[in-house]
């Protein structure tokens, strides 16, 4: 991966102040008022589950410019790689499943750009969901475009469009292990997962049916992601251990 900043700090580290911590967001059509208009958008929980944590939020739209990305690794100190659409199979080699959505090549090129700069910096994140697989992408890695296919069931996404549950087993001696222990029950709702792992990560919690629920990257000063959703639950550790490395505690 190309490394464009390094040893970059947000400016919360060690002075006592909150930490700010960028979030992506989606770029869609939405509606308010009597507008209909182009939108960055982010589900709350998100929003929520930072501040809850002690953090300062800082959506990051899609639309920031490549050389943007520079700027905000190094004015952040901690990032969220938020959930949300397909990837575009070509970013791993792969051609276009009928059950993947169509992509949003604004999203991924900044995305992409984004994973690198934060990798590169050593800028502690937390990726969820889509932002797990767009790390894993971002390492060399593919992806299995469509679970149910895979796995011959569709408990990942029980229902569409309601988060739903399920266990995972968790390594005992990783950062997430260490955070939540060595199992959990997880907010799930994914219809896609890690295939072939990316360079340099290691693959640290899985559900029954052997899918990678969570991954790390060895080395570097918070880098974790997770398959699942803890923005949709009660247990809100994840972004507690996130904030509090970002502070500097």
């Amino acid at each position: 991966m190309s490394a464009t900043v390094s040893g970059a700090r947000g400016p919360a580290a060690g002075d006592g102040a909150p930490p700010l911590i960028g979030i992506t967001t989606y770029q869609e059509p939405a509606r308010w008022g009597v507008w209909v208009r182009e939108a960055a958008l982010l589900p709350v929980p998100y929003v929520r589950s930072v501040e809850r944590a002690g953090g300062v939020p800082v959506l990051l739209p899609p639309g920031v410019t490549l050389r943007g990305v520079d700027a905000l690794v190094a004015r952040l100190d901690a990032v969220v790689i938020a959930g949300g659409g397909d990837l575009d199979p070509d970013l791993y080699g792969a051609l276009r499943h009928s059950e993947t959505a169509p992509p949003d090549p604004r999203r991924d090129r900044f995305e992409l750009a984004l994973v690198r700069a934060v990798v590169a910096a050593d800028l502690p994140f937390l990726a969820i969901c889509r932002g797990m697989q767009m790390l894993n992408v971002a390492c060399g890695g593919t992806l299995v475009q469509h679970l149910p296919e895979a796995v011959g069931h569709k408990g990942h996404a029980p229902e569409t469009g309601i988060v739903g549950s399920h266990p995972v087993r968790i390594s005992e001696t990783s950062l997430v292990g260490g955070i939540l222990g060595g199992s959990a029950d997880v907010p799930t709702y994914h219809h896609q997962a890690v295939g072939r792992l990316g360079t340099g990560l290691t693959a640290v919690a899985w559900a029954d049916d052997q899918v990678v629920e969570a991954i790390e990257l060895p080395g570097h000063r918070f880098g974790l992601a997770v398959q699942w959703h803890p923005e949709e639950g009660e247990d809100k550790r994840l972004f507690e251990a996130l904030v509090a490395e970002a502070a500097g505690r």
